[in-house]
C-alpha cells in the first residue's frame, strides 16, 4: 500500500511538472508571435448549382420584346423543391389574383420610392445662431443675403 502511495504521488508531481512546463513555454511561444489583421472570406456572387441535364444554348440572341414575358422553365430539381407541378399551379394562381386585385383596388405599392421633404425654413434667430457654428471647411457657406 506504501509503494501505492508513494508511486501515485511521483506520478503526480511528474504530472505537475510536465504542466508547468508546458505553459512557460506557451508563454514564450505566445510572445515571438505576431497576429494579422482581419481576413474575411466573401463567397462569389455568381455562384450558381450546375444542373447537367439541362440544355445551354450556344447561341445568345439579343435583348427584345419577348424578353419581358418570358420565363425559363423550372429545371425537375427547382419543380421537386416547390412541392410539384400542382402547387407550383396554385401558388402561379394565388400570385396572379393578387396581382389583378391590387390593379383594381389601385392600392400603393407595397415598396415606394422616397419622397424628400423640403429643408426646413429658418427665421433671421435661428439662421443667425447656425451660422455661429458653420463650419466653411465642412462647405457650410453665409446665406446670400448678408
Amino acid at each position: 500500500m506504501a509503494t501505492t502511495t508513494l508511486l501515485t504521488g511521483l506520478l503526480a508531481a511528474t504530472a505537475l511538472h510536465a504542466q508547468q512546463e508546458q505553459t512557460e513555454s506557451a508563454d514564450s511561444a505566445n510572445s515571438n508571435v505576431t497576429t494579422l489583421g482581419e481576413v474575411r472570406a466573401l463567397k462569389p456572387e455568381d455562384e450558381v448549382p450546375v444542373d447537367l441535364y439541362r440544355f445551354k444554348s450556344p447561341v445568345q440572341p439579343e435583348p427584345n420584346a419577348f424578353n419581358r414575358s418570358w420565363r425559363e422553365p423550372p429545371s425537375l430539381q427547382e419543380v421537386g423543391m416547390r412541392g410539384g407541378y400542382v402547387m407550383m399551379g396554385i401558388n402561379y394562381a394565388i400570385a396572379k389574383t393578387a396581382q389583378g386585385l391590387h390593379t383594381l383596388t389601385r392600392a400603393p405599392d407595397p415598396i415606394q420610392s422616397a419622397i424628400a421633404r423640403p429643408p426646413p425654413g429658418l427665421d433671421a434667430a435661428q439662421q443667425r445662431r447656425a451660422l455661429q457654428f458653420c463650419d466653411p471647411e465642412q462647405g457650410c457657406a453665409a446665406p446670400a443675403g448678408d
